[in-house]
């Protein structure tokens, strides 16, 4: 009996039930590797980009084919660089030049694409528009279209999963590098997908494939998916950190409270040293919003605002992923906070400084939000309803440019 059960142990560490094939996994299995023949080949990619056993993208096209050049998007080619910080410099081991897209230019330039025949992307991203990723693949995008070069996007999954739409719109007038397209915060699709609705709604003219996935589907988080988690930057450390960022990460641009960030549990948590955490507990779970519930908890920052102050607040647990809508969360955390602490949120308002109140509203897609937070009394549900519409009219758009394959499977 006890040799039974411990077969069973060993046995469950080692087997991985239909695991999902990446697009670099079928990339090389299948004919599509034919297209890279003779091919002098640039590849835009960090340390998210490897196959399902962990062997990177760059060694793979090292090895089977040309690769002359590779491009690193924000955080480096290591993906150790901090957010916001230039990347100047790297090496490989393998003596091919790596082009920083997050340095004196964000886009490949003329002489970066000179010697380039075709442009493989192969990134981890995490499913949120204002994910600096995301605008780097549509920046690569118009330059390889404006000089004819061919481009594959290797797909990979949408770590939140490919179903939840949530969040506002962003508006033209707010375009930045940190939201350049018109997609809810929470899209719901993957790389590939994104670069499909690139392509069509922003007329970008690329010749482009994308290497879709087999065996992942919308409904999946990236914990269902039988692969290995990679941070994709020093605050993304766990496959499930890109929902509470999609959660937190907007909130800390107004600089009122720590949301983890320069503590363990990054955008986990939403603290100061003047909160009450069991007022503030009680007053969120007396929302009754579904999916989650808010645990008072103190901890002290190690760096980053609030740095060795003792901080009260909340720690933020999802009890059900299927329900949980993280911009709406978000919403409700800046609504109680000024119901319970009208004067501190009035000051730190007044007091934001400006580059802060920019990179909120290019965050969030819209100055309307910030509006409502400064001037209004009551604005969680005002925010919750704040471009139905246009969530709506995307939810439409993009049906045009899911991949069939990832339906749900039907019960």
């Amino acid at each position: 009996m006890y040799i039974f059960f411990f077969l069973l142990i060993v046995l469950s560490r080692f087997c991985i039930c239909n695991p999902v094939e990446l697009g670099i996994d079928r990339f090389l299995k299948q004919d599509y590797s034919k297209k890279l023949k003779d091919k002098r080949i640039g590849l835009i990619t960090n340390h998210t980009g490897v196959d399902s056993n962990l062997i990177p993208t760059a060694k793979l096209l090292k090895e089977h084919f040309n690769l002359v050049a590779i491009f690193s998007p924000e955080h480096g080619f290591f993906g150790g660089h901090y957010a916001a910080e230039k990347v100047v410099k790297e090496k490989t081991k393998h003596h091919i030049p790596i082009f920083s897209l997050y340095g004196k230019t964000r886009r490949p330039t003329q002489e970066m694409l000179k010697e380039i025949d075709l442009l493989v992307y192969d990134i981890q991203d995490i499913g949120v528009r204002s994910y600096t990723f995301v605008t780097t693949l549509f920046y690569v995008m118009e330059e390889a279209a404006k000089r004819n070069i061919a481009m594959i996007v290797l797909d990979r999954p949408n770590p939140i999963n490919g179903l939840l739409i949530d969040g506002t719109m962003l508006e033209n007038r707010l375009r930045s590098f940190i939201g350049y397209i018109n997609v809810p915060y929470c899209h719901g699709m993957t790389i590939g997908e994104l670069a499909l609705f690139f392509n069509g709604e922003y007329q970008i003219g690329c010749a482009l494939t994308v290497v879709p996935m087999k065996g992942w589907h919308r409904g999946m988080s990236f914990k269902d998916t039988g692969l290995h988690w990679i941070p994709t930057s020093p605050h993304i450390p766990e496959s499930d950190t890109p929902l509470f960022y999609a959660t937190t990460g907007i909130l800390g641009e107004l600089e009122m409270i720590n949301h983890g960030v320069g503590y363990t549990l990054p955008f986990k948590l939403v603290g100061a040293p003047w909160i009450d955490a069991d007022k503030f507990a009680t007053a969120l779970n007396h929302q009754n919003l579904p999916g989650v519930y808010f645990i008072p908890f103190h901890y002290r920052p190690f760096y980053g605002l609030f740095k060795g102050e003792d901080c009260h607040g909340v720690l933020i647990r999802i009890t059900d992923e299927t329900l949980y809508c993280p911009q709406k969360i978000q919403y409700f955390l800046i609504g109680i906070l000024k119901s319970l602490y009208p004067s501190i949120i009035e000051k730190k308002m007044k007091t934001l400084k400006r580059q802060k109140k920019k990179l909120f509203c290019q965050a969030i897609g819209n100055q309307e939000l910030f509006r409502l937070i400064f001037e209004e009394k009551y604005i969680a549900w005002k925010m919750v309803s704040y471009q139905e519409k246009g969530r709506k009219n995307f939810e439409e758009i993009r049906k045009k440019y899911l991949i069939s394959s990832y339906a749900c499977p039907k019960r």
